[in-house]
């Protein structure tokens, strides 16, 4: 049979057929290749924690270079041009609002603009993320078979969607802890050493620096007022954008420890703060997982294991 006339199935099962026996007779090698890998990936991980632990401002931005390079690398040689026209347009709006939160004098509507954005790239990497981690579970239960959805339709859709969900929200919370320093910083009420820079008036929020409107005891149209343990007072929308979107768990103008229990009172709003975490857990196989295979396939190229 002409290999033009086969199915993509059976065009796929002959590939890996050939694959097979292309391999076949070399396990020692396998095996050697095998344990490369693992010492390098155990090297690797000591390495990047202990750089974390001594250099943590070094460590996250080269993170986030990472972050940002590898997966267009990719797109470029793939040809992913759907994930590039998104990337693409990621990139522009937060550049801009990077712009925005970098300027000095710092505008009064600069720090709610920028928790509002990536407020909704967190609320919609969360979406997209459940969503295909559901659409996978689904499929491997047979679900797709009731709405007449080929199997490998339905997981490229869930893996496409988990990869979205996951890649933009770790991008979303890096870029939004770079902005949350330099607006706080430059507001003056927060500084890297934790000592601040002016005096805080009764009813200034050390976030954006705006007047607080809304008294703590009574309910405001749009948003409330939150005071922390160290009896400081934010608008709510800010000191939750602050804490959960920027990363921050330490008063803005104190420094003093954030109680994240009694914040994250809502269930929902847990679950968003376990999601930040698996993130923050992801970010290592998404930025430095390709650094570390490119390393092994080097030291199998030197030896000559293929």
């Amino acid at each position: 049979v002409s290999h033009t006339k086969l199915s993509a199935e059976d065009a796929w099962n002959l590939q890996q057929e050939r694959m097979y026996k292309m391999h076949r007779g070399h396990e020692s090698m396998h095996v050697e290749m095998i344990l490369i890998f693992l010492c390098v990936l155990v090297i690797a991980q000591i390495v990047l924690v202990q750089w974390r632990q001594r250099h943590g401002r070094s460590y996250n931005l080269v993170t986030l270079l990472q972050m940002w390079v590898v997966p267009l690398y990719f797109t470029i040689k793939l040809y992913w041009w759907r994930f590039l026209s998104m990337w693409g347009m990621f990139s522009v709006i937060t550049s801009y609002i990077l712009f925005r939160a970098t300027r000095k004098p710092l505008s009064g509507r600069t720090p709610r603009l920028v928790y509002k954005w990536f407020l909704l790239i967190y609320k919609l990497s969360y979406a997209f993320g459940v969503v295909g981690y559901l659409v996978i579970m689904f499929t491997m239960c047979g679900f797709n078979l009731f709405f007449k959805i080929k199997a490998r339709d339905s997981m490229d859709f869930g893996i496409v969607s988990l990869f979205y969900g996951l890649y933009y929200g770790v991008m979303g919370r890096d870029f939004a802890e770079i902005c949350s320093d330099y607006m706080a910083s430059t507001i003056g009420f927060y500084s890297v050493s934790g000592m601040p820079t002016r005096s805080l008036s009764d009813n200034i929020c050390a976030v954006c620096g705006q007047k607080i409107i809304v008294e703590l005891d009574e309910d405001g149209l749009i948003e409330n007022t939150y005071q922390l343990s160290c009896n400081h007072v934010f608008h709510e929308f800010c000191i939750r954008g602050w804490c959960i979107v920027g990363k921050k768990q330490t008063c803005p103008y104190c420094k003093e420890k954030v109680d994240l229990k009694r914040m994250i009172s809502n269930p929902w709003e847990r679950t968003h703060f376990l999601y930040g975490q698996i993130l923050d857990w992801l970010r290592y196989l998404v930025a430095w997982q390709p650094v570390v295979i490119g390393i092994v396939q080097g030291i199998n190229y030197s030896l000559g294991l293929e």
